[in-house]
């Protein structure tokens, strides 16, 4: 990704691009940490890797949509067109077993796409895609949405990640009533699919790690260059709530009438490293996103004034993210926000910890030696904080977790520098 590989930029090492090595799985309130053994990295478990249960009351439907902004050319190819973005949502169904009807439990990721993104992290020779195409997530196509309107939330994953990567995170909002739009923006991931003609697809891969690799001017080069970027996800983040807000539809058993199921006075922004930051811009730039959440995300674009006293939570590695680690943008960043804010960080994880990477590897008995916090932890604390800063920003619900330290999570630490 960056130009002298070798000796590491600070851009690589914010943006952690070299997501795993050789030595980590492909995939690499409750509960304590667990010990992670070794096994062959090839070798699923008996019962092949899943998504964990989401813990809330309702049960989860997907829908898949292609999405075009007409308005806008794509920033990293130009003659390509208007810019293009799939987005993967998630909504509540009924309550209890099997409440939202619908058909087989949707695909966590299509093969070319798994093929890709094992390519691009140099797993290939150590992982089948068939490992990430096989894993069983908890949502169901085509199924009945829930009655009434709920909150919002659009999440952006990290730069050169599928959204497929936020799928936990996405169903355990959804199992708590919200509507989660999981957004892949074109030319940003290793590998994602995209509609083509009547019999074949698109596949999108990243140009944009090119063109940043490319950035004249080294680090600052880059530096500007993701800061860039990360205005255009906001921009795409805009363009989905636009999407489904705005344009009431019939369900066609396939379709939800999203414009009917959200309620657009509750909606937030969230996402993983880039994604994150993105997130964060949004929440500047539009007025109707409430509160942002930045996982792990270093500050390439600050977060424009419009947008500092609105809530922010930032959760992110104890190593990455204490205040006086190197990446600066955080503290910056913080002494301008004015609105209810968090800086959390916890122990013992690494950049991919809020992500479901982990969660899968874990299953593989795999675990990074440098981020040693099990995949379980990791998505418990995740979707923890996650979803009590969104219960607490856009539904008025008091979450004593946000409050402070707790004993049933040692591994978080609270910062106010």
């Amino acid at each position: 990704m960056i130009r002298n590989r070798a000796r590491r930029s600070a851009v690589t090492a914010l943006l952690a691009l070299s997501l795993l090595t050789p030595t980590v799985a492909a995939c690499a309130e409750n509960g304590g940490p667990s010990a992670a053994g070794q096994a062959s990295p090839s070798a699923p478990t008996e019962a092949g890797l899943s998504l964990p249960r989401p813990s809330g009351s309702y049960e989860i439907g997907r829908d898949t949509l292609h999405l075009v902004d007409d308005e806008r050319r794509d920033p990293w190819v130009p003659s390509a067109g208007p810019r293009e973005l799939m987005v993967s949502v998630f909504y509540p169904t009924g309550r209890g077993s099997g409440g939202g009807g619908g058909s087989a439990r949707a695909p966590y990721l299509r093969a070319k796409e798994a093929e890709l993104l094992l390519k691009g992290q140099k797993l290939d020779k150590l992982y089948d895609a068939e490992q990430l195409t096989s894993v069983r997530t908890n949502a169901r196509s085509a199924a009945r949405p829930a009655k009434g309107r709920h909150p919002l939330v659009v999440l952006s994953p990290g730069f050169t990640l599928h959204r497929a990567t936020l799928s936990a995170l996405a169903e355990e909002l959804a199992s708590y009533g919200y509507v989660v739009a999981v957004v892949d923006h074109a030319y940003e991931s290793f590998g994602t699919e995209f509609p083509g003609t009547k019999d074949s697809s698109r596949i999108r891969t990243c140009v944009a790690c090119e063109k940043v690799e490319d950035a004249p001017g080294g680090d600052a080069g880059e530096r500007k260059m993701l800061a860039k970027a990360a205005r255009n996800r906001a921009a795409d983040i805009s363009f989905v709530i636009d999407e489904l807000t705005g344009h009431p539809r019939a369900a066609d058993g396939r379709h939800p009438d999203y414009a009917a199921l959200i309620d657009p006075r509750r909606i937030g922004a969230a996402g993983h490293s880039l994604g994150g930051n993105a997130a964060a811009v949004a929440a500047g730039t539009d007025h109707r996103i409430r509160a942002a959440a930045n996982l792990d995300g270093t500050f390439f674009a600050p977060v424009p004034s419009a947008g500092t006293g609105r809530p922010v939570l930032m959760l992110g590695t104890r190593e990455g993210h204490n205040p006086r680690a190197e990446d600066v943008t955080w503290p910056r960043q913080w002494h301008h926000l004015h609105g209810w804010k968090r800086w959390l960080t916890v122990a013992d994880s690494g950049h991919l910890t809020f992500t479901d990477l982990p969660i899968l590897g874990g299953q593989l008995n795999r675990t990074d030696p440098s981020a040693p916090l099990s995949g379980e932890r990791s998505g418990q604390i995740t979707a923890a904080y996650v979803t009590a800063f969104f219960d607490q920003q856009l539904r008025d619900r008091h979450r004593p977790l946000l409050d402070g330290p707790s004993k049933a999570n040692p591994e978080v630490t609270f910062h106010a520098p």
